[in-house]
């Protein structure tokens, strides 16, 4: 039986801050251009255009995490969060840097470690339910897919 890589750190430090939502990487959605996904999940818990624009403009993505938190969630947001956090991804690696980056990772299994107790899109202290990793490895493997 082998060791299989794990990746749970998605900063400068360890080499993958481009697993992170707050890397930038300017996506498109709707024909709007948003610096990170951070900044277009932020803006879809709402259906406000005014604060959604608000979001999607704000400097960076701490802000736009701030400005998210205070907003009039809209009320399908549980039953739609993850797919639109699904169809954000899809859409930052479509860049051609970004994918091979995400290639590179091999088999490696990506886990959204952190200490703020983010347990459905990550893993806080051995506990959580990964969303995040899961859709980045299900990307990756879409990649793999589509370039063999």
């Amino acid at each position: 039986m082998t060791d299989r890589k794990i990746i749970d750190s998605f900063t400068l430090a360890t080499g993958y801050a481009f697993l992170s939502n707050f890397y930038p990487s300017t996506i498109w959605i709707e024909g709007k251009s948003y610096p990170t996904v951070e900044h277009a999940y932020q803006s879809y818990k709402t259906l406000s255009e005014d604060s959604r624009e608000l979001i999607r403009k704000s400097k960076d993505p701490a802000v736009a995490k701030k400005l998210g938190k205070g907003v009039e969630m809209r009320p399908d947001w549980d039953e739609v969060k993850e797919g639109l956090m699904r169809s954000f991804i899809l859409a930052k690696f479509e860049s051609p840097f970004l994918a091979d980056l995400l290639l590179k990772t091999g088999d490696a299994e990506l886990v959204y470690g952190n200490s703020w107790n983010d347990r459905v899109w990550g893993v806080c202290r051995g506990s959580g339910q990964n969303i995040l990793g899961k859709i980045l490895m299900e990307v990756r493997q879409e990649l793999k897919n589509s370039s063999s």
